[in-house]
């Protein structure tokens, strides 16, 4: 949105565990969602593709400590889906924080000499990361090498997070059991088997369910719904989809390598 008051556009912005997880345009979608009963429909109300419109709410609802957004029973295609009462009220609690942001602004930009500076360093203090998958958990135990540490991180539902990082990281992150952190993995760095007891050196072993397939020319996105309603992505070539026969429903196991996990924390 463009602010008047100050002449630059500006939105606020949630996060959680350094990731970024409500700005307006989520917001949007989720009201959308409310009002129709259905992230297609959502999405093509706020000129959101199909696909950002699903990323947005999976990473939303893995960040989150409670869903924001449930999909009813009857598959993919056939249920719909909901905002919960905990989605409903973020949207509400956002709204309010907005309207008080924009009053801010305005005080703030009467005494601003040069607002395209900092339109830059919110610019710069808003990147995001690029990595598809994002999972919050708590650190149950830092196992300290020679020069690199094993971190496992608890997802919660029976799931936990192997990240093999250096030591001079986990001193600097201040990892210890307790501690709350983010599991950062590229798309690209997961990999799947239809076979859920497959013996491989891959420390990661998360057991799920085939949710969704997006065929490319080259390669293909897979959606894997994990325990407590997190959704992984992972992106296989067209020629592993086609050998393994992956579709909706299908039974499988992500394989994530140890040193392909990053971590992050607030603090």
């Amino acid at each position: 949105m463009t602010n008047p008051a100050s002449g630059f556009d500006c939105e606020l912005r949630l996060n959680r565990r350094e990731q970024s997880f409500l700005g307006d345009r989520r917001v949007e979608l989720l009201e959308q969602i409310a009002t129709t009963g259905s992230i297609s429909q959502a999405a093509r109300s706020i000129g959101m593709s199909y696909k950002a419109a699903w990323d947005a709410v999976d990473v939303m609802n893995n960040l989150s400590d409670q869903p924001l957004v449930t999909r009813a029973a009857g598959g993919l295609n056939g249920g719909g889906s909901e905002v919960t009462r905990y989605g409903r009220g973020l949207i509400l609690a956002y709204r309010f924080l907005q309207k008080e942001y924009e009053q801010l602004l305005e005080r703030v930009s009467s005494q601003l000499g040069n607002v395209d500076e900092l339109h830059q360093l919110m610019r710069i203090l808003g990147m995001k990361t690029s990595a598809r998958n994002q999972l919050k958990g708590t650190v149950t135990r830092v196992e300290k090498g020679a020069v690199n540490g094993n971190v496992i991180l608890d997802l919660g539902d029976g799931l936990e997070i192997f990240a093999n990082i250096t030591n001079e990281a986990i001193e600097e992150l201040q990892l210890a059991p307790g501690k709350e952190a983010v599991a950062l993995i590229k798309s690209s760095f997961v990999i799947l088997s239809p076979d859920r007891d497959v013996r491989v050196s891959a420390r990661n072993r998360l057991p799920g369910t085939v949710l969704k397939v997006i065929a490319g020319a080259v390669n293909s996105e897979i959606k894997i719904a994990l325990a407590g309603g997190r959704v992984l992505t992972a992106v296989i070539t067209n020629d592993s989809l086609e050998e393994f026969g992956f579709a909706p429903g299908s039974e499988c196991c992500a394989l994530i390598k140890a040193s392909h996990v990053i971590l992050s924390v607030l603090d």
